[in-house]
């Protein structure tokens, strides 16, 4: 692999900027906090772009329902706050392993065209949904997963360095970003305002740093 030289302001390519990874924002709405007992209910992803000037952009999201594992828990303070029920019958949910496999194909695709070694996952509080994502590729026994299985790129603290903040919708509202409030909670919509906030921040380094 050619040797990384990352200089800010410089339209470094997609494959050099973060050492060879490919960002991909996700977020996840669960059962609870239990990344190995509590359900996965929902996933969403947007994979990071770069244009000819080196600026990141968010990709149109990839989400999908998922099916409750067998045996799962679902805490109903958890239930609340997002909303979701589980067994409506319209909610055209995929089960575990079809869910993960409808969206690591396209990263996976993504992570070649790039040139990048492997995806990193970006998230608001990042760890959370990494666990979830981890738990899952091993119920599962996917072998393939593009994630790196431990680093992470938290907007937690890209927020607090940017913009003084560190809840996502302050975070988006400090930013100027449009926010809605009753839209909150759902992973497609999370994942939408974290890979605005990311691309933001990251966007506004380069700049600083442009001759």
């Amino acid at each position: 692999m050619t040797e990384l030289n990352y200089q800010p302001g410089g339209k470094t390519p997609m494959n050099m900027r973060f050492r060879g990874f490919l960002p991909i924002v996700v977020d996840v709405e669960t059962g609870g906090f239990n990344a190995k007992t509590d359900a996965l209910l929902e996933v969403a992803a947007s994979i990071i772009g770069m244009d000819e000037e080196g600026n990141l952009y968010p990709e149109p999201i990839i989400s999908t329902h998922v099916i409750p594992f067998e045996g799962s828990n679902m805490d109903p303070k958890s239930m609340e706050v997002n909303g979701i029920d589980p067994y409506h019958p319209l909610r055209a949910a995929r089960n575990e392993q079809d869910a993960l496999g409808y969206l690591f194909t396209p990263i996976r695709r993504a992570v070649k065209a790039a040139g990048c070694t492997r995806a990193i996952l970006v998230g608001h509080n990042a760890f959370f949904d990494l666990s979830f994502i981890n738990s899952a590729v091993e119920r599962n026994k996917i072998k393939r997963n593009p994630f790196h299985p431990f680093s992470n790129f938290d907007t937690v603290s890209f927020c607090g360095l940017a913009f003084g903040q560190t809840v996502l919708a302050r975070s988006a509202q400090t930013a100027e970003l449009d926010w809605n409030q009753s839209e909150a909670h759902s992973a497609v919509y999370d994942t939408q305002k974290t890979a605005e906030l990311f691309c933001m921040v990251v966007n506004q380094w380069e700049a600083l740093n442009r001759p």
